[in-house]
């Protein structure tokens, strides 16, 4: 039992199909927003009937006091911008759609309208859980509803439909935060006149110790500097660090692990600790100290540097000669 609309690109015309039990009535209309006025009628005659007893002894509610009422009773932060956009597009498409059929027909319709003005299918699925959260609630906390009814609202997996894009300057940014140990605030800051001889000269009001700093710039660094200062902002950088995160599936890294990134490679590429902090800007060998397991690699490598002492060859033959005269 259910009205649904649907356009039949072969009749080029809109068709409203409502159903009862074996039975189906279709109807027809030039325009969408003809179709969906008399699906709107057909679905609030329905509820009626429903209401009155006739089809069933559930009482009405519209989607909208579902909503307020899931709002009221949980906990919905973590999904407060989904419900809000929800909400939105009920309020002006389906105002008056009853929690039931009605809800799942103005869901569907949503969907399309999503996908119509390009919207990921991850924003669509967040918004159709939304739907389904309220019918869900409506049949196992609120007794709305007979039936479970949430669970005919689909959503497709989104696994191989994410596609992630940094901007030119977003890219900068992130490299040049992992090459240089840069803070945020300090690639912010940062201005053509920092530039000097492919040399980052922060300024004493730049770093957060209040000192200056020099940091050298990779051999092909220029390019991460010619267009200072950069335009991003730092919602902007957050977002373009959430989605480099994203496309790696690295969800556990934190802007400030570029940071440590940059002290890594210093210690692979063979640099001393007090070199490390002076580069990273920290006030003491003790802030450096807890990098020391990077350098760690390196301390065998000392013995190869070291002048050799005696011939291997020779001692092993002194040291035989010396046991034959013990013996005889």
């Amino acid at each position: 039992m259910g009205v649904t609309v649907r356009y039949r690109a072969t009749r080029e015309r809109w068709v409203v199909t409502e159903t009862h039990g074996s039975k189906r009535h279709q109807a027809t209309f030039e325009t969408e927003a003809e179709a969906e006025q008399y699906a709107q009628k057909r679905r609030a005659e329905i509820g009626e009937a429903l209401y009155n007893g006739k089809m069933g002894r559930n009482p009405k509610y519209s989607f909208m006091e579902g909503l307020t009422r899931w709002i009221e009773e949980y906990d919905t932060s973590s999904q407060a911008s989904n419900i809000v956009k929800v909400a939105e597009w009920f309020e002006e498409n389906a105002p008056d759609a009853l929690v039931g059929q009605a809800t799942l027909d103005a869901a569907r319709k949503m969907q399309r309208d999503l996908r119509k003005a390009g919207k990921s299918q991850s924003t669509i699925n967040n918004r159709t859980q939304v739907v389904k959260r309220v019918l869900s609630l409506a049949f196992k906390e609120w007794d709305w509803l007979d039936t479970p009814l949430d669970g005919k609202l689909s959503k497709p997996n989104t696994k191989n439909e994410r596609h992630m894009y940094l901007t030119e300057e977003e890219v900068r940014s992130l490299v040049l935060a992992a090459l240089t140990g840069l803070r945020r605030g300090e690639l912010f800051s940062l201005d053509p006149s920092n530039i000097q001889g492919g040399r980052i000269i922060l300024r004493p009001g730049q770093t957060k110790s209040g000192k200056a700093r020099i940091v050298p710039l990779p051999k092909d660094g220029g390019c991460l500097v010619d267009n200072l200062p950069f335009q991003t902002d730092g919602h902007q950088l957050r977002m373009a660090f959430d989605k480099a995160r994203r496309a790696i599936g690295r969800l556990d890294l934190r802007f400030h692990d570029l940071w440590h990134t940059y002290a890594s490679m210093l210690a692979e590429a063979g640099e001393v600790m007090t070199t490390v902090q002076a580069l990273l800007g920290h006030s003491s060998l003790v802030v450096t100290s807890r990098y020391a397991h990077m350098f760690d690699s390196r301390l065998d490598q000392v013995a190869d540097k070291l002048p050799r002492i005696c011939d291997q060859t020779a001692t092993k033959k002194g040291r035989s000669e010396g046991l034959d005269q013990v013996t005889h």
